[in-house]
């Protein structure tokens, strides 16, 4: 169970089910509150027409027994101000939601007359004094939800009370009923509807959301095979399947097969580095044991001088591979200011025939790499000039600007990428001893990009190579 809804499709489609049911119920209730409503409404609407009709009749001076109170009709009953009841629905046998729980008048007068008429007025009286005073129906109307059993059937009904003055101060009221039946019956066929359609409904929107969630995730679940082959195999060179849409899982696909590139890149050129960095070690190495053995065999033959440049070529070389190991470890430089002006000066000291103009600019980092910056490119410069090696630091903007120029042969335009990769040197027949490893400008540029600037060749004013560093002024 607890695999089942792990998956994101059970999630998803018990999620909108759970949604719609809540909606559905909510919707629902509101229909059922509002229909019963309506039709409590009209059922009132109508007992109180017939109550109004009554108390027409009776403000009219029509005798109470000559009320509509037919058995067939709903329940009617006239009630004077003491609680009496004074008319009802023939055949009532039992009443509640009224005035009255009595179901038979206790008396029966003749008709609501004035005080001075009375049943035994001589023959003599004229019309006006023997008929009745015209009543007054009041304009409020109370309603009640009641029942009332008339011949043996027990039903609901809504009652209307509507009050009829009398003249000289006596009051009734009559209650007429409508019945709720039909509001009931209406009300439960909607519920009887809602709860079978709810279920399906339900049904149908869960089944559509898992249908429809499994064949958006379908792309998905290609990239996650595709990738656990990838990682079992550690064939870096595959690639997911991109589906052909543009939504979220296209974008996904192509980040990873970005991702998957770059790590290709990565450990491919993490391979070169092992590799070039065995055979750039080897040689020295070898050279120094060789060295080592015959001054073992022959004391009087060790080139001492030999051993220690390749001592000191083996340390550099130590040092420049664990800088960039640094480098590659994501290792932040330092946040002190560093003056470029002074430090190009610094480096540029004792070295023939270099010339520095240098302006004052201050620049965020470390001041231990920029340093060795400016020291790989014043021996990339001295090794392949003629006679002049030039420095420049100004401000230009918010960067500071260092240029490094000679009067040499230049970079052609198609290597002036290519001499910042590791290892690489342009000239094929330039000894190692001469030459170096090649790590000099790959140290560099990545120096300058780990202190957010930029490290470019261009040809110089004087023929050779000029290269540029940029750097934000700290």
């Amino acid at each position: 169970m607890s695999r089942l809804f792990g998956s994101v499709r059970a999630r998803a489609a018990l999620g909108a089910t759970l949604v719609v049911a809540v909606a559905l119920v909510a919707a629902g209730a509101a229909v059922l509150l509002a229909l019963y409503a309506n039709l409590t409404e009209q059922a009132g609407a109508d007992a109180e027409r017939t109550a109004r009709e009554a108390a027409a009749r009776i403000a009219a001076g029509q005798r109470y027994e000559d009320l509509p109170v037919d058995e067939d009709d709903p329940p009617l009953q006239v009630v004077d101000k003491d609680g009496r009841l004074l008319a009802a629905t023939g055949k009532l046998e039992r009443i509640s939601g009224t005035g009255s729980t009595a179901v038979r008048p206790e008396q029966q007068p003749a008709a609501p007359r004035g005080d001075g008429d009375d049943d035994d007025a001589g023959e003599g009286d004229d019309d006006d004094d023997s008929s009745p005073e015209p009543g007054e129906i009041g304009d409020e109307v109370s309603f009640e939800d009641g029942s009332a059993t008339i011949d043996g059937d027990t039903a609901d009904y809504r009652f209307a009370a509507v009050e009829v003055d009398l003249p000289h101060g006596d009051r009734v009221t009559v209650y007429a009923g409508a019945p709720l039946a039909a509001e009931q019956n209406a009300v439960d066929t909607a519920l009887t509807a809602m709860l079978i359609g709810f279920p399906l409904l339900l049904g149908v929107v869960g089944g559509v959301t898992w249908l429809v969630t499994r064949r958006a995730l379908r792309p998905v679940e290609g990239i996650r095979r595709e990738m656990a082959e990838i990682t079992a195999s550690e064939d870096l060179s595959r690639r997911v399947p991109e589906p052909d849409t543009h939504d979220e899982v296209a974008r996904l696909a192509s980040t990873t097969n970005e991702t998957l590139a770059a790590l290709e890149s990565s450990v491919e050129r993490q391979r070169r580095f092992v590799a070039d960095a065995s055979h750039e070690l080897r040689s020295p190495i070898a050279s120094l044991r060789t060295q080592l053995e015959v001054a073992a065999a022959h004391p009087e033959l060790l080139d001492l001088e030999g051993a220690v440049e390749d001592t000191v070529r083996l340390q550099r070389l130590a040092a420049d591979l664990l800088l960039l190991a640094r480098l590659d470890a994501g290792e932040r430089p330092a946040d002190a200011r560093v003056d470029l002006g002074a430090l190009a000066r610094e480096e540029a000291a004792g070295r023939t025939g270099v010339s520095v103009t240098a302006d004052s600019v201050e620049v965020a980092g470390s001041r231990g790499q920029l340093g060795r910056v400016l020291a790989n490119l014043l021996d990339n410069a001295q090794r392949h000039a003629r006679s002049a090696v030039s420095v420049a630091v100004r401000r230009e903007g918010d960067r500071a600007v260092v240029q490094v120029a000679d009067d040499g042969e230049g970079v052609p335009v198609a290597d002036r990428e290519r001499i910042f990769e590791r290892f690489v040197r342009l000239d094929a027949a330039r000894s190692r001893d001469e030459g170096g490893a090649g790590l000099g400008l790959a140290i560099a540029r990545d120096v300058a990009v780990r202190h957010g600037g930029t490290l470019t060749v261009r040809d110089a004013a004087a023929g050779g190579a000029q290269f540029e560093l940029r750097l934000p002024l700290g």
